[in-house]
């Protein structure tokens, strides 16, 4: 469906994708392989056993609350910026801003550890293949070049590769989960696998898991960047979540059954990171242990894409209101893509990558995993704003939602998420594999203080200097119209006007006597 003569310049055409695809760009965003191959064998090595599956399951509950309230706010005014326009509209303009920029902010980092662990991922494939040992510089300068091809083509195309990326990821840890199974440790599968004992149940080791849980959901919330695009707003992300739940639950469900329920500890303590290849390795052929290791790069390159269009959506959401440069706000005249948003990211990313390279940096998977806690504790903030917004908002202004949809849902999604971030900010050391009371813990707090004192002080000078602008941030476009009143002129007033009966009274002419 192109754009008509009708369309307004400039504007993202609607009805291009459904919700599926929409779902799978929420899929792609999570890279639920790479919370498989870092956070699960971490948890699985802090005896979490079976409390690891449960807790993606806890989680996408939780997320499926969230998604009830944001949904509404997404039929009654769809836009994309996802949280941008939401959060302008239900906490105001300024947090608004703030929203905007810790999404951006948070995105980045996520993005540029994808980066990071694509070099090390690729790294072995290339030396089987073809014996050759690529830094992890010229790897990411490939991905870089396909993220920005496909970054400026039409949503349904984008779609489409995302698609191609993100099926094969998740058909492959399916392979897996299912060669677990059917070859389970010692013979059998047991109850012990799914049912936690009670007696081993470390509260702190939980509070831990429900932070990293919700993190490892981190990206189903850009399905919202969609919504201008879609054919029905504000349902991708429904089956973005129950699809991040199942990958993620089952999978790591079948390391535990593959590794029996009383050696899980030990065997991810023995082989860390590399726990899902080497369970599969037991049980599949060669190739198919190759085919895993791929999957990783897949994965990375699917989740690549997917923060890219996100990223492009929120710049071109900011340029349409002018609150950024105005040429963020152009689509291409063919595409209807946010071609110059998606241009100007690629050229931040390319140029921070090309900084790196030039400084002589050398990232890991520790660089990595700073990069990608940083940036999912900012969507987690961003998250529970989202929520709080829409619960505001419903309520100050109802249009026909039930009490679940309106308060209920929106109210427990927000308790709830912001539990979690307690928990997460509580736990940062462990999250960030650093000694309790290392001063390092301080970075990713003071970045996400940063992006809200320059969130503020934007808007603060939107207001100072461009109220017309100031006035539209969250409307998506639309026209800001300020008429000024008639010039009040004071006019004289009728003595005891206040009190209309003693005017009539004082007319009167008096009777004669």
């Amino acid at each position: 469906m192109g754009t008509t003569e009708d369309d307004p310049p400039h504007a993202l055409a609607p009805g291009r994708i459904g919700a599926a695809f929409v779902a799978i760009f929420g899929l792609a965003a999570a890279v639920p392989v790479v919370t498989l191959v870092t956070l699960v064998p971490s948890a699985f090595a802090a005896a979490a056993g079976p409390l690891v599956p449960l807790t993606f399951v806890a989680v996408a509950l939780v997320l499926l609350l969230f998604w009830g309230g944001y949904a509404a706010m997404a039929r009654r005014a769809p836009s994309a910026g996802a949280a941008y326009p939401v959060i302008a509209r239900g906490l105001g303009r300024p947090a608004g801003l703030i929203a905007a920029w810790l999404a951006i902010a948070g995105y980045q980092a996520i993005q540029f550890g994808l980066y990071v662990l694509a070099g090390a991922a690729a790294a072995p494939l290339l030396r089987t293949w073809f014996g050759v040992d690529a830094p992890w510089w010229a790897v990411a300068a490939a991905c870089w070049a396909l993220v920005a091809t496909v970054g400026t083509v039409r949503v349904e195309v984008a779609a489409g590769v995302v698609a191609l990326f993100a099926v094969a990821e998740a058909a492959v840890l399916v392979g897996v989960a299912a060669a677990n199974v059917v070859d389970p440790d010692a013979g059998r599968v047991t109850p012990a696998s799914i049912v936690p004992d009670p007696a081993t149940v470390d509260r702190p080791v939980l509070g831990l898991l429900l932070a990293a849980g919700v993190l490892a959901f981190a990206g189903f919330e850009t399905t919202a960047n969609y919504a201008e695009e879609t054919t029905r707003p504000g349902r991708g992300g429904y089956g973005a979540v129950v699809m991040v739940a199942l990958l993620l639950g089952g999978v790591s469900w079948s390391m535990i059954v593959a590794a029996g329920p009383s050696l899980i500890t030990g065997t991810a303590g023995s082989h860390g990171g590399g726990l899902l290849v080497e369970l599969a390795a037991e049980r599949v052929a060669p190739w198919a242990v190759t085919l895993a290791r791929a999957t990783l790069l897949v994965g990375l390159l699917a989740g690549l894409l997917a923060l890219h269009h996100a990223i492009a959506r929120y710049l071109y959401a900011m340029g349409r209101e002018r609150v950024l440069p105005g040429v963020l706000g152009h689509t291409g005249r063919r595409t209807s893509a946010p071609r110059a948003a998606s241009l100007t990211q690629s050229l931040i990313a390319g140029a921070a990558l090309a900084g790196a390279y030039a400084a002589g940096a050398s990232p890991g998977p520790a660089d990595a995993r700073w990069l990608l806690a940083g940036g999912t504790l900012s969507i987690l903030v961003l998250v529970t704003g989202m929520s709080l917004a829409a619960l505001l908002h419903l309520n100050r202004k109802p249009a026909g939602e039930g009490a679940w949809t309106r308060f209920f849902a929106p109210l427990l999604s927000t308790v709830a998420l912001a539990s979690l971030g307690y928990l997460a900010f509580r736990d940062l050391p462990a999250l960030l594999a650093l000694p309790a009371g290392s001063a390092r813990v301080w970075v990713v707090p003071g970045a996400l203080g940063g992006c809200l004192v320059f969130g503020l002080a934007h808007a603060l000078l939107l207001r100072l200097l461009r109220p017309v602008i100031y006035a539209g941030i969250g409307l998506a476009g639309a026209a800001v119209v300020i008429t000024p009143g008639p010039p009040f002129i004071p006019q004289q007033r009728t003595p005891g006007a206040h009190r209309p009966e003693r005017i009539e009274v004082s007319q009167k002419s008096p009777e004669p006597e």
